[in-house]
């Protein structure tokens, strides 16, 4: 395993998350009265569209999972518009499943829908720009020791972090502290931020920590 690749990976992965960071500090200079917690959806929209850009570019530009076939103009439209859909559909299940999970199903439906956008982020849209729209390298790259890079491995951390985040985010909901942070769904999308942001510090170390036991199959 090359030491430039590890570099390359966690410099990537700190970009997104000076990022996250910078999308709760640079809005505040134009924005009177912007905060985190105060202006929350706004700042839910601010930071998806910022780490799905970002993201975006690093894959064009590191292009990590670089397909050996050339495709035509007409492949890459299709495939564009496949992601989009999945990130859709993602969206929507996150949604539901959050409802599920005990969000409220009538109230607060716009609060719901920016935190599944913002959980869908961090998790999906990486799954597209690192995949693209193939649910069985989905399968594959979850399933056990199925990464094949150690960007697919990244992508197994951070995914987990952000997932497991918006989980222990719920947790101080329902206390009775009476705290701003415990509005739906602050509470949540932080943790899940955090979460996102810890699995992207993690997953270099971790590899960087592991690269001697780790070996990739060959596609």
């Amino acid at each position: 395993m090359k030491e430039a690749e590890i570099r390359r990976l966690l410099a990537a992965n700190l970009l997104c998350v000076f990022s996250v960071i910078l999308t709760a500090i640079v809005p505040a200079f134009f924005w009177d009265g912007f905060t985190v917690l105060g202006t929350h959806l706004t700042w839910l929209c601010i930071c998806s569209v910022c780490v799905s850009t970002l993201n975006i570019i690093l894959h064009l530009v590191l292009k990590p999972n670089l397909s050996p076939k050339r495709s035509s103009f007409a492949h890459k439209i299709s495939r564009f518009l496949k992601c989009c859909i999945y990130f859709f559909m993602s969206c929507i299940l996150f949604h539901a499943i959050i409802v599920l999970y005990g969000a409220p199903l009538i109230e607060s439906v716009t609060e719901t829908f920016l935190f599944a956008v913002l959980l869908s982020t961090f998790t999906t849209l990486q799954c597209l720009c690192m995949l693209g729209p193939n649910i069985q390298a989905w399968i594959r790259v979850f399933s056990k020791n199925g990464a094949m890079s150690i960007w697919e491995s990244s992508l197994q951390i951070t995914t987990m972090c952000s997932i497991l985040g918006a989980w222990f985010g719920a947790f101080p909901i329902p206390l009775d502290w009476d705290r701003p942070w415990q509005v739906w769904p602050i509470s949540c999308s932080l943790g899940a931020t955090f979460g996102y942001m810890a699995g992207l510090i993690i997953a270099p170390l971790w590899i960087h920590w592991n690269r001697k036991q780790l070996t990739y199959k060959s596609r």
